[in-house]
């Protein structure tokens, strides 16, 4: 038996050494002739590579099969290939990159077949750390405010609930590490809960994408990539830190990547900490300081058969929950009402390589303690422990006669459990399980993608509350079912004008709060009754893209309706428990509607010089003509940017202004009112620097230059008249060896 074991491991080792495929060559300049420096990456495996200072590559454990191969660089047009690999077989592929004024593009991670933009059929916008870091913004969830379409629902700056298209809590799904966040989503005060170290890009789906996610998707996708790990042979340390005059604010982040053979692994931990933040008026809000502790870890193995990757996230938030302007203070320790947050995420992503087609399996756990304390720093008045295991699985099949399918299952189990003074939503279990399948078509001038998928989630609730105090809630028993497609093309309708119009349907269960909830929730200030008798919402959205590119501008109009059947929304009455006003779950159908609009000037030959323009709008009815909640203003953007870059690429030197109109939003549900508009004025300055194997990067950015007092129609502390940020300058340093 000893000697069976020992020859199997000897073949498995042999074969898997002499498998072994790999691709090497140079990447140059077509006029020039000169190397470049070039990122050259194969998105189906998700391995990549950098070229050396005489522009030299090497890729090394590639499975057999054919990948499409992308040649991308800095002020060159990116290439795409397909090259076919074959058992032991070294490719020696040259590709020389023609200059271009057009931005360097990205692989697209959160739709299914890791396409260019230029090649996806559904329009997916990114935004780069580095953009949101420069921006000014204080965490990750405002940086998303730069994204057109995406706005917050705020509760002062650290608490921030990303809006995509005016849907937002559970009807925007989060992925982090590859994996759905849920944190307890469905309350108007809670955060994202995710810290912006660690973080390479965020990928934002609007629109419904239950094709791909499942239940609430509905409204659109918030994908968060993680950081990358170190390039194959090599180590990587870097520390940063963030300096903010507003809230006498830092944080700081060290980071290293170690990479060796087929095995990579990383480490970041990071801690920022704030005092009360300060509006335009000069005064401080008193208890909206916030502090944050993050740690990361990555590991990954590698070779031509398996690609494995595990990452753990824990983050600690203890947020201040601003009622008033009252002391004066620039102290960090919280005072009550505070929330304690932790949060835990462990993943696993595996991916088998089989000849032209793989398996990839993904399995997540997550777990969320979320405590509020109201009265006792010691005794929470909520106290809600979330724990949640996800699973996902999908085959990749061999492309067959232009056609590339994904087919699969995902899942989810999950535990809520009360353990505070008071309850909120009850004791109960969900399951979510979906089958799905998905295809893509490409032709020379037209790519086709449609997909069918099926759901159900079941939902078990424990009774709670008392029948002599008329807050009994029965136990819940319930099952909810949605079958969901979608269908797209991107074509050229005429020369240079980009097409893509996509028809999807999504749907989002209801969630425990809307359901069963029957108590104070101390965030809002108000008595929740929920609704056992709410429905499905189920959505279709027509969405229309247009865009225009040429070597010295673009523009992009992006149009969409999305209907909404079963809207679930909660509406205040005129009763009062514990003295507080009691708020109930209803329903209506309701129809949402807008778009962006954008345009990019980048003259040629002074490319150094781009100016971008934007405006987003979107409204919100429900049948009968009532505005809906929670609506975003329109919005019109302007931004002057210059990039400058020494010749041997040593130095770079970028800055930016940016001037953005907030206009009046009149639009207002029965319950709001209406909110004034404002302008802001933003700008920065950043400075890269290479000293061989250093990398030293500064930014100065400011925010409000004109320390404008203002209230943002979506902050939570409108109603009680309290300005959001005045001007806030940030410094931040950061050392890469």
């Amino acid at each position: 038996m000893k000697a069976f074991i020992t020859i199997l491991i000897l073949t498995l080792y042999t074969t898997t050494f002499f498998a072994q495929s790999q691709m090497l060559g140079t990447i140059t300049d077509a006029k020039t002739q000169q190397p470049i420096d070039a990122t050259i990456y194969i998105p189906s495996i998700e391995k990549g590579t950098q070229t050396d200072f005489d522009g030299h590559y090497l890729l090394a454990d590639i499975p057999e099969g054919t990948f499409k191969i992308i040649v991308s660089a800095l002020g060159y047009k990116t290439q795409t290939q397909e090259v076919t690999f074959l058992k032991n077989q070294a490719v020696t592929k040259d590709f020389q990159l023609i200059e271009s004024a057009l931005e360097m593009e990205e692989v697209i991670i959160s739709t299914p077949f890791h396409k260019l933009q230029r090649d996806n059929v559904m329009k997916v916008a990114r935004i780069n750390m580095e953009d949101i870091k420069s921006s000014g913004a204080v965490t990750l969830a405002q940086g998303l405010n730069n994204i057109a379409g995406v706005t917050g629902i705020s509760t002062g700056v650290g608490i921030s609930k990303p809006v995509i298209r005016g849907l937002s809590s559970n009807r925007v799904l989060t992925y982090a590490q590859g994996v759905r966040l849920e944190n307890q989503q469905f309350g108007e005060e809670h955060g994202l809960g995710l810290s912006d170290a660690g973080v390479a890009s965020v990928e934002v789906i609007k629109g419904p994408a239950s094709l791909l996610y499942g239940s609430d998707a509905l409204g659109g996708v918030l994908y968060v990539n993680p950081e990358k790990f170190a390039p194959t042979d090599s180590l990587q340390i870097d520390a940063g830190s963030t300096y903010f005059s507003n809230t006498l604010g830092t944080n700081t982040t060290v980071g290293i990547k170690k990479s060796f053979g087929e095995v990579k692994f990383l480490v970041r931990s990071n801690y920022a900490t704030h005092s009360d933040y300060k509006t335009g008026e000069s005064t401080r809000v008193t208890n909206s300081r916030f502090n944050e502790n993050d740690f990361k870890f990555g590991f990954q193995y590698q070779n031509d058969l398996i690609k494995t990757t595990l990452r753990y996230n824990y983050n600690r938030s203890n947020l201040g929950l601003p009622e008033e302007i009252g002391n004066q203070s620039t102290s960090k320790k919280l005072e009550l009402p505070f929330q304690k947050i932790d949060n835990q995420i462990l993943s696993v992503n595996s991916t088998v390589y089989l000849p032209n087609s793989s398996i990839d399996i993904k399995a997540g756990y997550l777990y969320n303690n979320r405590s509020e304390f109201a009265e006792n720093i010691y005794n929470p008045a909520l106290l809600l422990k979330l724990n949640t295991f996800t699973y996902d699985a999908k085959y990749n099949f061999k492309k067959m006669g232009g056609f590339e399918t994904i087919a699969g299952i995902q899942g989810m189990y999950q535990t809520n459990k009360n353990f505070g003074e008071e309850f909120l939503i009850p004791n109960a279990t969900k399951q979510d399980f979906g089958i799905m399948a998905t295809t893509h078509y490409h032709l020379d001038k037209v790519d086709l993608q449609a997909g069918g998928r099926l759901d159900t989630r079941k939902i078990n609730t424990e009774a709670f509350g008392s029948v002599a105090t008329n807050n009994f809630v029965a136990p819940i028993h319930k099952n909810f079912t949605s079958f969901n497609g979608a269908l797209g093309a991107k074509f050229d309708l005429f020369k240079k004008i980009t097409t893509r119009l996509n028809l999807a349907s999504g749907f989002r269960a209801p969630n425990l709060a809307e359901l069963a909830s029957h108590g104070v929730h101390e965030g809002t200030n108000r008595y929740e009754i929920g609704n056992s008798d709410l429905k499905n919402e189920q959505s279709f959205q027509t969405d229309l893209a247009l865009e225009y590119k040429q070597s010295h501008f673009d523009i992009f109009i992006n149009g969409f309706y999305n209907h909404i059947a079963n809207y679930i929304f909660i509406s205040p009455t005129n009763q009062v428990i514990e003295n507080n006003q009691v708020y109930i779950y209803t329903q209506n159908n309701a129809g949402l509607y807008g778009g962006e609009f954008g345009f990019h000037l980048h003259p040629h030959p002074i490319d150094w010089l781009h100016f971008e323009t934007s405006f987003e709008t979107v409204t919100g009815k429900q049948n009968g003509g009532n505005y809906l909640p929670l609506i975003p203003a329109n919005t019109l953007k302007n931004t002057v940017r210059i990039a400058l870059q020494n010749k041997k690429e040593t130095l770079s030197i970028s800055s930016f202004i940016t001037l953005k109109n907030i206009f009046d939003q009149t639009h207002v549900s029965a319950f709001e009112t209406p909110t004034k508009g404002y302008t802001l004025l933003n700008a920065g300055i950043s400075c890269t620097k290479h000293l061989k194997k250093t990398i030293v990067e500064a930014t100065l950015s400011g925010t409000n230059l004109t320390d404008k007092i203002y209230i943002s129609h979506l902050s939570r502390l409108k109603n009680d008249g309290i300005p959001d940020m005045g001007r806030n300058l940030s410094f931040s340093l950061k050392v890469s060896l």
